[in-house]
């Protein structure tokens, strides 16, 4: 899966701040209004299944084979780092315009970064940008996970060197409230991606101590005297290999745990199962260029498929295979 790393921002800063300098028009109270598909380059066509030379591969007779999202979801640019919230109405998605552009330019295009669509009988509706940083600010925002009214993003921004992870809390239907998650996670834990369940936080990480590769760990919340504490984390030892396990997701009820495995070569998505309060070995759902699950609640499967071209990646989707035999 496509991820930004950033760890020197000084040239994109000086551009960013030219840029704004010469135009005398922009509102620093105000977030820029840049249509997002003015900025999709012209040499990239959009890609059909038709024409994907390495389709997504399912691997389980519980569902449907895996399709593209309509337009306006997905378009010829980036989507990626999808997260479903569990009434299966409202997705969060990553945008870029050209997976090509690194994140250094990415970071001063107007449009990239996290954004929100919701289903309606009429189908999705156009994905509108989540800002998580005051106007006029330098950020990339990405890799969203939501519990409630509690939101876990990765960013680069200014005042904090490379990548970092944030939370956000829904007040009144805005993302307000951003705050760093604290050295303890970001610095003594090293976690990457996460997921929330609960007051149990699973992420990837490098860290030492686990099977090799990135591996997937769990550490748990607790509150002391109004501060927030997290336990030493676990290493999630069913899930992992000496390989790389990443990008975890477990369902609401607890009972499915879903993560990208590399197989193969390429990115693809495993599920594991409570059965008495035991993970089982991890079996393969989908495979090649497939990753990043989330879920609904009704078990459809949603997840990231990139595009390949002569060894080069042109765009990504986001992909769902429903579940034959819905949960609810």
């Amino acid at each position: 899966m496509k991820r930004f790393n950033l760890a020197v921002l000084g040239i994109a800063v000086l551009a960013l701040a030219l840029a704004l300098a010469c135009n005398d028009n922009d509102d620093p109270l105000k977030h820029p209004q840049v249509n997002r598909e003015d900025k999709l380059p012209q040499d990239i066509a959009k890609v059909l299944p038709e024409d994907d030379h390495h389709p997504p591969i399912l691997h389980s007779d519980e569902f449907e084979e895996p399709v593209p999202l309509p337009w306006p979801v997905n378009t010829s640019g980036g989507e990626d780092s999808a997260f479903m919230l569990p009434d299966g109405n409202t997705l969060y998605v990553w945008f870029t315009p050209d997976v090509r552009v690194p994140p250094e330019q990415q970071i001063l295009d107007e449009v990239t970064g996290v954004y929100v669509t919701h289903r309606t009988e009429d189908g999705w509706t156009a994905p509108e940008r989540v800002w998580l940083q005051q106007p006029g600010k330098l950020v990339l925002d990405g890799c969203v996970a939501i519990q409630g009214d509690e939101m876990w993003f990765c960013s680069a921004r200014e005042g904090y060197e490379g990548v970092n992870m944030f939370t956000a809390e829904l007040v009144d239907g805005e993302w307000v409230n951003w705050q760093y998650v604290g050295d303890q996670l970001m610095v003594e834990y090293e976690i990457g991606e996460v997921h929330i369940h609960g007051d149990d936080l699973y992420f990837h990480s490098w860290r030492d101590g686990g099977k090799g590769g990135l591996d997937i760990w769990v550490t748990t919340r607790s509150y002391h005297n109004g501060e927030i504490t997290w336990s030493e984390p676990v290493n999630m030892e069913v899930f992992n290999t000496p390989g790389d396990e990443g990008f975890p997701f477990i369902s609401t009820d607890g009972q499915e745990f879903w993560f990208t495995r590399t197989y193969m070569g390429t990115p693809a998505i495993f599920r594991s199962i409570k059965v008495d309060g035991q993970w089982t070995e991890p079996e393969l759902i989908v495979s090649q260029f497939a990753g990043e699950p989330t879920l609904d609640d009704a078990g459809n499967l949603y997840f990231t498929h990139h595009f390949f071209k002569d060894g080069e990646m042109i765009e990504a989707d986001i992909y769902v295979a429903y579940r034959k035999s819905p949960r609810n």
